[in-house]
């Protein structure tokens, strides 16, 4: 049997009408998407169903909402394909999915994980606010590159940098938008296949989000944090990590840092994973995934 790493998207994943099957078909969904109204003190299904879009894509509901989606997913797995369960050896998620993953591997109960999620969108949301700006991928180049345009697009203190790591080929920037909108004809112009502007709030995973960083660290520290029951891969470092000092202390960072989602992967290959299950909504790290190495056998489970 193949060693499994589970793995939860990010923001940008979210579309209208995530999670309405898992909770039609499934009661377990339903039950948690309950839980969730409770917690967060609004619908969050009635959000995810009817949004409008604009709404939906707002950090501080888009980021509940996914994570909402992906442990319900992984809730009726457990119930449904226990066997499938059982395969995992390791959880990742791409930025807020690493809060997924922490919950998914124990760290965290649900409703202390939305808790953190919904007050880390609610920080990153005002700190988006402060500023316009945002993040785009650069499709068709390398690093290098791409660093490259960024210290040519940025101006008068200007943030840019390489924010998501992605892939080969697939690098998301993130800072300033009229930084952005001055890299997007230069990178095309560079020989980019493709920039396309992301359905996030602001500049994630750089300093123009260090105003949330105390809050987000505030609330961590509040929140009870258990060892996790297998590797938890970090953003921050790639490396896999079960204890809860070590986890906090990621997730407070992992905001202002870069997400190194293609190191973290080749890291998890290294250790042993050679299967991997995307779970929640969407392809976009399967996606990834055949970009780092088209071996890799993945599957998927979450909106149909």
């Amino acid at each position: 049997m193949n060693s499994v790493g589970i793995l939860f998207p990010g923001q940008g994943a979210q579309t209208l009408g995530m999670g309405v099957w898992l909770c039609k078909t499934f009661p377990t969904a339903r039950q948690l998407f309950d839980e969730a109204a409770e917690v967060l003190g609004y619908d969050l299904m009635a959000i995810c169903t009817d949004g409008p879009l604009e709404k939906l894509n707002a950090t501080e509901f888009s980021q509940p909402a996914l994570f909402t989606v992906g442990m319900a997913a992984a809730t009726v797995l457990r119930d449904q394909q226990p066997d499938r369960i059982a395969a995992v050896k390791a959880a990742a998620g791409l930025s807020l999915g690493e809060y997924t993953a922490v919950c998914f591997a124990g760290g965290l109960s649900f409703a202390n994980a939305l808790k953190l999620v919904q007050r880390r969108g609610e920080a990153m949301q005002s700190a988006a606010d402060i500023v316009p700006s945002g993040m785009a991928s650069v499709l068709g180049l390398d690093l290098e590159a791409v660093e490259k345009l960024c210290d040519q697009c940025r101006q008068d203190g200007e943030v840019l940098q390489p924010a998501n790591l992605l892939c080969p080929g697939n690098i998301a920037v993130s800072g300033h938008m009229t930084a952005i909108e001055r890299l997007i004809p230069a990178a095309t112009e560079a020989g980019a296949m493709k920039v396309i502007p992301l359905s996030v709030a602001g500049a994630f995973h750089t300093s123009l989000m260090a105003p949330a960083v105390e809050k987000l660290k505030a609330a961590l520290d509040e929140m009870p944090i258990t060892d996790t029951t297998m590797p938890v891969y970090s953003n921050v470092d790639a490396a896999p990590h079960t204890k809860a000092d070590e986890i906090r202390d990621l997730l407070s960072r992992q905001v202002v840092g870069p997400v190194r989602w293609e190191a973290s992967v080749r890291r998890m290959l290294d250790d042993g994973i050679d299967a991997f299950d995307e779970i929640g909504t969407g392809r976009i790290l399967r996606g990834t995934l055949k970009r780092i190495n088209r071996k890799i056998a993945t599957d998927g489970f979450g909106d149909e």
